[in-house]
């Protein structure tokens, strides 16, 4: 039993040097060699040893005793399965079309839903004369933006009968903001935080025997604060401003923070903008219900020069809003594990949140204080350059720059 273990740290000692000189063919012959040498048992020593699998092994002792070929290939000529756009270009397509009509929420998201599962839609191309198999169209869904889900909980009441027809007209005035080059936000509050010495959801990476130390209650009396993240996400550039306020969230402080997203990163990519499309919630600070963001986005639209149009996602879908998908949950990913101390710890994590998809984030800590229960006279509200659309008014409107 000694032997082997000293045998193996051998070669987890050895295989440690040359591992990253070798490609795929020299590191199988590599480790037939050693097994060889080992003799009785050597497969699994090396196996566990270099973590490659008894079969691979297996094959090296097979090309070893049979002689090494001495070539520049590493795989035979015509080994490795062709793509499948390859043997049936096309299919990609079909599949999208196929997928697209039973999407969920945003049918332009880079992250979409589907309601068919894979061998459903595998028989469904298959019919149309694309023969695949569930593997592969999983395979193909992913490559599409799809992705795979749990039952969530996203509804917050009943649904409204114009649901399905709101996420239509929200994609088709974000398309046709998009193609004139002109600015498409998403805006949400996160969820707050307490601000101290409190655990964190999440593991990270950590000497063993030595985590992180949290206390046991979550007492809102033993905070720092309270933070309250408002983002603004960018749909066009992948790029998001996060606002951490730690007062009240209210319209005027959803506001600021979309006014501070402008100043920071709208203004210098749109220089030739007219036009802002907001995509938000129908409650909260941003709700369409609420007075009080109207009238700071009237004041907006009045200082920037910008007609604000508005698209409210319906009551009830506040999960649908991409900011929850395409920010949120990678701030929620990046922060996991680590108590947030302070605020500068808050912003600082929200500023470092990075994707393989190249989402780029800048935070601010928003020290100022916002009024609560401010009333919103009708008289203020006549006031207001307000243009409802046709469709759903009350979810769809626009707010035009007044004269000066």
């Amino acid at each position: 039993m000694q032997r082997n273990i000293d045998v193996e740290a051998t070669v987890v000692a050895k295989y440690g040097v040359v591992a990253p000189l070798l490609d795929e063919r020299a590191r199988r012959l590599w480790a037939a060699a050693e097994s060889l040498a080992i003799g009785y048992g050597g497969d699994a020593l090396v196996s566990a040893a270099t973590g490659l699998s008894r079969v691979t092994i297996r094959h090296g002792r097979h090309e070893v005793t049979q002689g090494v070929e001495v070539t520049g290939r590493v795989r035979r000529a015509g080994a490795g399965r062709p793509g499948i756009e390859q043997t049936q270009p096309g299919v990609t397509a079909a599949l999208d079309q196929l997928v697209e009509p039973l999407t969920r929420g945003d049918p332009t998201s880079p992250l979409r839903w589907t309601c068919k599962s894979r061998a459903k839609l595998a028989a469904a191309l298959t019919k149309q004369g694309w023969p695949v198999s569930s593997t592969t169209v999983g395979h193909l869904l992913h490559t599409l933006g799809y992705s795979l889900q749990s039952v969530r909980k996203s509804r917050e009441g009943t649904s409204h009968p114009d649901r399905n027809a709101q996420f239509a007209y929200i994609n088709a005035t974000a398309a046709a903001f998009l193609q004139r080059q002109q600015p498409v936000i998403s805006v949400d509050t996160k969820k707050k935080e307490l601000v101290g010495d409190f655990k964190n959801a999440g593991q990270e990476w950590q000497p063993t025997g030595a985590p992180e130390r949290a206390r046991v209650h979550d007492f809102p009396s033993d905070a720092v604060g309270k933070a309250i993240p408002y983002g603004v996400y960018d749909m066009a550039r992948n790029e998001a401003w996060v606002s951490v306020g730690r007062d009240h969230d209210t319209p005027a402080f959803a506001v600021a923070s979309i006014r501070q997203w402008w100043t920071m990163m709208g203004r210098p990519a749109y220089r030739q903008a007219e036009e802002l499309l907001i995509t938000a919630d129908a409650g909260g600070s941003n709700g369409y219900r609420t007075r009080a963001w109207k009238t700071e986005l009237q004041q907006l639209a009045d200082d920037l020069r910008l007609r604000i149009r508005v698209c409210h996602f319906p009551p009830g879908t506040s999960k649908w809003n991409k900011i929850e998908h395409r920010l949120f949950c990678h701030i929620t990913e990046n922060w996991r594990g680590k108590p947030l101390r302070t605020f500068e710890t808050i912003v600082d994590l929200i500023g470092n949140t990075r994707t393989a998809a190249g989402l780029r984030v800048k935070a601010k800590l928003d020290k100022r204080k916002y009024r609560t229960g401010r009333v919103v006279t009708q008289a203020e509200m006549s006031g207001l350059a307000l243009h409802a659309h046709m469709f759903h008014g009350e979810w769809n409107y626009e707010l035009r720059p007044r004269r000066s």
